[in-house]
């Protein structure tokens, strides 16, 4: 069996990233790395986005950028500048050619198109079993989901932000391209946390994605008679679908971290870095493979990367509700956005708030529901 220094399973957004940083880092030099995915060339399967203070080192691949956004309910809408905040778009295809060039530069890379069966750790290592082959390597990073874990506990919630968007195109000027519709929750709840997501690319070119934050997948129709009437209601009729995509991304506190071990680390939404109570991925992703590419230069011990926060316990706390009450997620955000200003609520998301600021958003949330969910974790 060919030995590697790393194997990285998975080429989506946390592999590939990790990747990216390790090549552009001389320390890495002189170390073997495989990565393993059964489809190299992904497209445009993916559209991240995410707020960012000031310039950021992916500006360069981004599709647009929106300076407000805009934030709807039956109780509470506004049109809100987020200076000195942007809101970003990336297309995966662009991010995806972009990491895979650089990485690509580098001839102690490789990368194998095959489909991963299981791995094992060894005492001095992992062995990874593919359909093609059988490979070692010394430490492993692993991106693939094995979702049979996470649901098979009760200890902790497990919402899904799940979605179908629709990229429509008009033959005449339709859209403000200024802004982007963050949570739009005017359409009918039924008893779940549903809106609508709007970004505008142009003025004749947006995406409109209707998402929910629950426990159950629609079926595909509901979305899609979702999305049409959303647009009826704003009286977009003569237009053509031009892309479409869907997707569910898991929100829990699942403890991942309970998975890793010395020479095995999940990453990306396989290690928890999907944030818990929002279902964004891509900053949190972008911050920890910084950090995991700094740790490896000091640290052999995989199971000692991961570090709890008290921003856990926040995000676990807030499932607890949105899981038990989930009609009332409309009633929680618009709270939220009417009382406490949106630059502390980006820091408090981006988990890079004081404890001053986590007080301010505490007290913007209706309290009877979360006080309810805090004693029931502490007793």
């Amino acid at each position: 069996m060919t030995k590697y220094d790393y194997i990285i399973l998975g080429a989506g957004a946390s592999g590939l990233m990790l990747a990216c940083r390790m090549s552009q880092d001389t320390f890495f030099d002189d170390k073997s790395v495989l990565i393993i995915d059964k489809v190299k060339d992904k497209g445009n399967d993916r559209t991240w986005c995410f707020w960012e203070h000031g310039e950021g080192e992916w500006d360069h691949l981004l599709t647009k950028t929106w300076p407000k956004i805009f934030f709807g309910s039956d109780s509470y809408s506004n049109t809100i500048n987020i200076t000195p905040y942007n809101y970003k778009m990336i297309r995966s295809e662009a991010f995806y050619k972009s990491l895979w060039k650089q990485i690509n530069s580098k001839s102690n890379f490789k990368f194998v198109e095959d489909m991963v069966d299981n791995f094992t750790e060894l005492k001095n290592g992992v062995q990874v079993i593919t359909k093609k082959g059988n490979y070692l390597c010394s430490k492993l990073f692993n991106s693939l989901s094995n979702s049979v874990v996470c649901e098979t506990q009760k200890k902790y919630p497990i919402l899904q932000q799940h979605f179908v968007g629709w990229f429509v195109k008009t033959k005449e000027d339709t859209f403000d391209d200024s802004v982007a519709t963050f949570m739009d929750f005017t359409v009918d709840q039924n008893e779940n946390t549903r809106f609508m997501y709007v970004l505008p690319v142009d003025k004749k070119t947006a995406l409109f994605e209707y998402t929910l934050f629950s426990k159950k997948i629609l079926q595909g129709i509901d979305y899609e008679i979702a999305i049409k009437d959303y647009l009826n209601s704003k009286g977009i009729l003569d237009f053509e679908i031009i892309e479409k995509e869907k997707g569910s991304i898991p929100m829990t506190s699942f403890k991942f971290s309970k998975l890793n071990s010395k020479h095995i680390l999940n990453i990306g939404t396989a290690g928890g870095w999907t944030k818990a109570s929002t279902g964004y991925t891509f900053r949190n992703t972008s911050k920890k493979t910084k950090e995991l590419t700094s740790f490896l230069k000091r640290e052999t011990d995989l199971s000692k990367f991961h570090k709890k926060t008290k921003y856990w316990f926040y995000d676990l706390i807030f499932l607890d509700v949105l899981a038990n009450h989930n009609e009332e997620g409309a009633a929680l955000f618009s709270s939220m956005f009417r009382k406490a200003k949106t630059e502390t609520i980006f820091k408090f998301l981006d988990e890079e708030s004081t404890l001053f600021e986590d007080l301010k958003i505490i007290l913007s949330v209706p309290p009877k529901r979360f006080i309810q969910a805090f004693f029931k974790r502490i007793f």
